[in-house]
């Protein structure tokens, strides 16, 4: 398992512990005051002994490399910004399909549904859902009789 933190801040924890190492401390106090497992401080030395200062250095990061650059996410939170309806939509409501579609459309990359919700994470954004509310709700009757009736049944303090 991958430790936290940015892969500049781990290879300054590895060059951390090579310098330590050097000043004649055991691998497992190296361990013990790093925060590593001894085996990792082994393969660090290991690695620093044979390929240098480029042993330790930060590796990238694997993974498939992002659909849409970055300009497209920001353009992207924009469009989301404005709304559903400001997009062509019936209703000014967000769903993961329609994102799809919106991205698909505007930046001609194909998202599938189900990466939606990942996609808005890394955006900062969270799914909700709408607070459901009677079509038949009335709302000035509703504060009306909170104004009036509600003042007058309710019990007041001896």
């Amino acid at each position: 398992m991958r430790p936290n933190g940015s892969a500049a801040e781990l290879e300054r924890r590895r060059r951390r512990g090579i310098e330590l190492l050097d000043k004649g401390f055991s691998t497992t106090e190296v361990a013990d005051r790093i925060g590593a497992d001894s085996s990792s401080v082994r393969r660090w030395r290991q690695a620093h002994r044979r390929k240098g200062e480029a042993g330790l250095a930060a590796k990238p990061h694997p993974g498939r490399p992002a659909r849409l650059a970055k300009r497209q996410k920001t353009l992207l939170v924009k469009r989301l910004l404005k709304g559903a309806k400001a997009n062509g939509f019936s209703t000014d409501l967000w769903t993961c399909p329609r994102i799809a579609e919106l991205i698909e459309q505007q930046y001609g990359v194909q998202y599938h549904v189900d990466h939606i919700p990942r996609l808005l994470a890394s955006l900062g954004w969270s799914c909700q859902k709408p607070q459901k509310k009677a079509i038949e709700r009335d709302e000035e009757g509703i504060s009306r009789w909170t104004r009036e009736d509600w003042a007058r049944i309710k019990k007041s303090r001896s």
